[in-house]
């Protein structure tokens, strides 16, 4: 029987540090939307586990890196994320991110480097740790790495982190001008270029607060973990700060203005939204009852996750089976990549000729 030809899927890259079970921030912020992505059948996906990432800022414990990329994957499939559709692995299993990352090295300024702004940010904010190293200098270089690696088409990331895919547009136009693909070698036109310049693609980011009413997030322990039993999630959500001009029970409150608010714009239902809209405008339900019903929406959101998380914390080598068996057919795709480089940079492994200018 004959095989119809494949069609050549447009490629997106991602990648999520390696720092242990994801809380709803990570969820809202990629993990809904590569779930989304991957079932579109619109792209070829490719989702990594960045444990060399972890290091630019964890380098000096490195006792946990291992059990914490675990813990990611495990959230990965309980979202959704499926091996059949998605090509999940961890960064460090394929050398060639390595290797690129080094040819890279050679050729970025350091200027570019040192203007970028989320470098600045955290050397001024983290306090208890040593920033002062190359590697969390030039982790914008491995980035670019890890997308170009793969040629990637697109990028999909917040607003918030487009600056960092423009970076690796830069270091993919600096390397195509200096080492313009080998036409003949690679079986392209001579005009192609080894590395396509990604897109970003914009992903909804809704904004989603931690129970302190700031941006969710570990570091500030105001997170609520997708693994979070429903008993946790409801006592963390009843110390949930609210809108301040609701001192009292009778006070009318501004749901617009209330962290709690924001949960339910994201996931509660219509009916439940507009009881939570005109009850709290009206001062007809108090915080209590708020929280209680976002809460509820909640807990049929992680439910099912937990349970599909559940079956892979009892066989921890499937999900570890996963890991391996698609950090193999990165290592197949990189390397496909890493032959062009080489072979641009006229670095080929394999013997070459030299080439004779005269007989063209």
């Amino acid at each position: 029987m004959a095989h119809a030809q494949t069609i050549q899927l447009p490629r997106v890259l991602s990648g999520m540090r390696s720092t242990g079970k994801l809380h709803l921030g990570n969820y809202v912020g990629a993990l809904k939307n590569w779930v989304e992505l991957q079932n579109s059948g619109k792209y070829d996906c490719f989702f990594f586990i960045a444990d060399w990432h972890a290091l630019t800022t964890d380098y000096a414990d490195t006792s946990r890196v291992k059990q914490n990329s675990i813990d990611v994957l495990l959230d990965w499939l309980a979202a959704g994320l499926d091996p059949e559709k998605s090509v999940m692995f961890i960064q460090s299993h394929v050398p060639q991110h390595a290797e690129l990352f080094v040819l890279f090295s050679m050729i970025t300024p350091l200027g570019w480097l040192e203007r970028n702004p989320t470098y600045k940010e955290q050397r001024e904010n983290i306090h208890d740790k040593d920033l002062g190293t190359f590697g969390f200098l030039g982790y914008p270089v491995l980035q670019a790495a890890d997308i170009l690696i793969y040629q990637a088409n697109f990028v999909p990331v917040g607003q918030d982190q487009a600056a960092h895919v423009e970076l690796t547009r830069e270091i993919a136009r600096r390397f195509n001008q200096f080492y313009p693909a080998r036409g003949a070698r690679t079986g392209r036109g001579a005009d192609d270029l080894v590395f396509p310049e990604p897109q970003v693609l914009l992903t909804p980011s809704p904004k989603l607060p931690g129970t302190d009413g700031r941006k969710m997030s570990k570091s500030y322990g105001n997170q609520i973990l997708l693994t979070d039993p429903e008993p946790v999630v409801r006592q963390k959500l009843k110390t949930m700060v609210t809108d301040p001009a609701r001192v009292r029970r009778t006070d009318p409150g501004n749901p617009d203005v209330c962290p709690v608010g924001d949960l339910h714009k994201i996931f509660s239902s219509q009916a439940t939204l507009a009881k939570v809209d005109a009850g709290c405008r009206t001062a007809g339900i108090g915080c209590i009852e708020c929280k209680s019903w976002a809460a509820d929406a909640l807990v049929q959101v992680l439910d099912p996750m937990q349970q599909r998380r559940q079956h892979y914390e009892q066989n921890p080598k499937v999900a570890w089976d996963i890991l391996e068996a698609g950090s193999a057919r990165a290592r197949q795709a990189s390397e496909a990549t890493m032959n062009e480089v080489r072979s641009a940079m006229q670095m080929s492994k394999a013997f070459e000729a030299p080439h004779d200018a005269a007989a063209g």
